[in-house]
Order: structure tokens, then sequence, then C-alpha cells
């Protein structure tokens, strides 16, 4: 019986909680050196491409830069179009806003990485609609929350136009004829609604993948959709296995509906991991990175966030606070649904640090730095090859805890374990672009 291929992409692991920057190994978050040597070790390890977060602004709480963003967020298109010259197969994938980008602007720029990478280029396409972020933009709060997926799929659709406009053959160059283009070369663009109003010629020739790999976030039902609709790649959360089955099982099930197979789009969770020896030792790392990961002011501003109230006097290693949150008034319109919203998960955490005894810095671990595979190489690569298997997933979106060596023990030691599985690759395959690696169908050609 022919083994399903595992797909692996690599998460750079810069800014964010998961990030160990006190540790002894770790090197800067926005060297070029940092990402380079990343981009090497995830293309070492035949790694389908390597992705990119981004904010588009400094995280704050209470008026302070969270400590864990006071390093910077470099621009994503540069740091791809730089790592573009220094590997040659890996892809390069990073996170957009559809919210405060224009579709014509950013398909250019998406466009002239994916052609000068040889067809290397992916979107990881996500929205937003909130005042915080839309104040660097003079723009506020101005997109209402029910119309973000409604502009991200106007967007996608459209980026999607323009990036197919151009024939595959477009370009002649017949320097006796004197013809460089041929006549229907390439097609306008026409859109308009109430959210974007484009007239264009599109001016970046395809790439040999013909458009760059759309990723994708989204968990909601509005999001599930825009993924059947639109991405070839599912960047989930769900990583938990019946979860995870679950959860590709109704994704997967949307796709007849939309004209697509089941091989049509990928579903990438992403991943954490700790490697030891022996089990035991495993466990004990992953107990070490996780305090690490939630020092204990962090834990305290975990539920600053949610009680909106100054915990400052509190305990990390103490109990939940027995005080009720601070929603705002009930009576404003709005409001009594966030507040319930609130309560409801307040309760829920409360539950949870009774049933399984946990302090608030515990609790903070188990939300957010529980570590997903946990044990020797041997144990990681029987569970990523299970997943595989068994279709709770069709590969991983791996996250390391060190900038920038986190994916290092990762490539040395499990994805040898992969390959004698017959389940990964051990080669790339010359001139094979990320729609390729991924095993997505071809992009069809443009019908004048």
């Amino acid at each position: 019986m022919t083994r399903r291929q595992t797909h692996l992409a690599a998460h750079f692991p810069g800014v964010n909680n998961t990030t160990v920057w006190t540790d002894p190994s770790a090197g800067s978050q926005i060297d070029f050196s940092s990402f380079e040597h990343f981009a090497r070790t995830a293309e070492r390890g035949f790694f389908d491409y390597l992705f990119l977060a981004e904010g588009l602004r400094l995280r704050e709480h209470r008026g302070q830069l969270h400590d864990l963003d006071v390093a910077g967020r470099p621009n994503t298109l540069a740091i791809l179009t730089a790592l573009a010259a220094v590997t040659a197969h890996i892809g390069l994938v990073g996170t957009l806003n559809t919210t405060f980008n224009e579709p014509y602007e950013l398909a250019r720029q998406l466009g002239t990485l994916d052609l000068l990478s040889n067809g290397r280029a992916g979107w990881n396409a996500v929205t937003s609609s909130d005042a915080f972020h839309g104040a660097n933009f003079r723009r506020g709060g101005y997109l209402d929350h029910a119309d973000r997926y409604v502009r991200a799929s106007e967007f996608a659709a459209l980026s999607k136009a323009l990036w197919s406009s151009w024939r595959d053959d477009a370009v002649v160059a017949d320097a006796e004829s004197g013809a460089f283009l041929r006549d229907d070369a390439v097609a306008r663009v026409r859109h308009e609604s109430r959210l974007f109003d484009v007239d264009a010629v599109f001016d970046v020739p395809r790439s040999p993948q013909g458009r760059p790999v759309i990723v994708q976030a989204g968990d909601s039902p509005d999001g599930r959709d825009f993924a059947t609709d639109h991405a070839d790649v599912i960047f989930s959360l769900h990583t938990e296995f019946t979860d995870a089955q679950q959860f590709y099982r109704d994704v997967k099930g949307r796709l007849a509906a939309r004209g697509r197979d089941e091989d049509s789009l990928k579903i990438l969770p992403a991943a954490t991991f700790v490697l030891g020896d022996t089990a035991d030792e495993a466990r004990e790392r992953s107990r070490e990175i996780a305090l690490a990961q939630v020092r204990p002011q962090t834990a305290i501003t975990y539920l600053e966030q949610i009680w909106n109230r100054d915990f400052g006097g509190y305990d990390a290693d103490g109990p939940l606070p027995d005080v009720e949150p601070d929603t705002g008034a009930e009576t404003a319109q709005g409001f009594a649904g966030r507040h319930a919203a609130i309560r409801a998960r307040i309760d829920q955490l409360r539950a949870l640090a009774a049933e399984e005894k946990l302090s608030i810095r515990e609790l903070v671990i188990r939300l957010t730095a529980k570590h997903t595979f946990v044990g020797t190489p041997e144990h990681v690569a029987s569970e990523i090859d299970r997943y595989v298997q068994e279709r709770a997933t069709d590969g991983f979106t791996v996250v390391g805890h060190v900038t920038p060596h986190g994916l290092d023990e990762f490539t040395d030691r499990v994805v040898p374990l992969l390959q004698e599985r017959g389940s990964y690759r051990r080669s790339y395959d010359d001139g094979a672009t990320l729609h390729d690696l991924l095993g997505l169908p071809p992009v069809a050609t443009p019908v004048r």
C-alpha cells in the first residue's frame, strides 16, 4: 500500500510567546544571518516551505510595549526576497493582511517574488478589523467585523485574476518580426464592488507555478468557507488527534461542492516539539522550556487581558484571582454579548484550574505552551506519521522555541526517521515549484 507523504513547513521562531529569547543559545530575531540559517536548515531537511508570521504593530499592554516585541518586526516581503537569493528549492511563505493592503499592489509584490524565485512564493492571507492595528493606517476600526472575510474573499479572487491575466506563452520576443508580446498576451482585469474598484492591466508575467500558493489560518465558519474557496493550505490550530481528524473531515468534506478534490487543499497545523533521549528526559525538558516561555509577568499579563484588571499584586504561582472582570457597561450597545462571552471564558478557566489544580502560571502554560509532541525522536516521528496516515493532517508547520536554531534538532533527528518510514522525501526534484512540493494540482492555464 502506498504511504501518504508527510508535508512539513518551518515556522521561523521569531517574536512570539513560543520563543525563548533568554535561552543561552538564542540569537538575534532580526539579523539576516538568523533568517538565513533557519532557511538553510529547513532546506537541508527538505521542508516544503518556510513560514514567516507578521504583525503590523508592536504588541502593547497597559500602554507599555510587550517585552517579547521590543526587537521589532522587519517587513516580511523584504526578508523573503533576500532568502530567495540564498536558497534554491524551499518555498517562501509570508503573512500579509487583506485588510490593510490593496489587491493590485500586494499581487504585484507577491507575483514578483514568485517570478524571481522560480515559483516558490506563498501568501498567508489574514484578516483584521480592529482599531489597534488600523490606527497605523489612519483607518482605525473602519472595517466591520462581519466584512473581514467579504473583503478577504474579494481580495483573493481579484489577486488570482491578476495573476492569471498573463498567458503562459505571452512573451514571443521575436527579433525578426519585432513582436515582443502576443496580441492577447495580457487580459484587462475589471472588478467593481462596494469594497474595490479596479481596472488594471497587470505588469508581472506568470511564474513557473502560475501563481503564489495561498495559505489561510481562519477557523470560524467564514474562515473555513474562505479556505475551501481560495486556499491551497490551512495553517490550523487543531493538534489533538481526534480534534484534528474532525477538522480534517469537516474542511475536506466542503471541497467537492467547490469542484475540488481532497489533495487540492493541505492541512498543516502548527506543532511544537521537545526531544529527549528518553521519554522522561523529554518531559523534563518540556517542563523547563514551558517555564521559560511563560515567565511570571507573562502569565499575569495573560490574565489581565481577559479580566481587564490590574493583577500586578498577584503571585503567578498562586491561585486564580477571585474577582470579577471589568467588562464595561453592560447596558451599552454591543456590550452585553461581550460581557457574557468574557464571563463564560473566565468560568472555563476557573473550572480547568480547579479540575487540574493549576496555579496562574501553570494554567497559562497549559493554555499557551503545551507542546504538541514530546518524546524521543522515534516517538515524535511515529506520531507525525500516524496523524498523516490516519488523515488527521497532511503534515505539520513545525515551530521551534529558539532563534535561529529551533529547527536544527528536528531536522537532524526526526526527519531521517520519517524518511526511513517511506513517508517523507529524500531530495527535491529539480525545478519543482511550491505547488509541486505540496502535491497540489497545477494551476489552470488562462483560456483566451
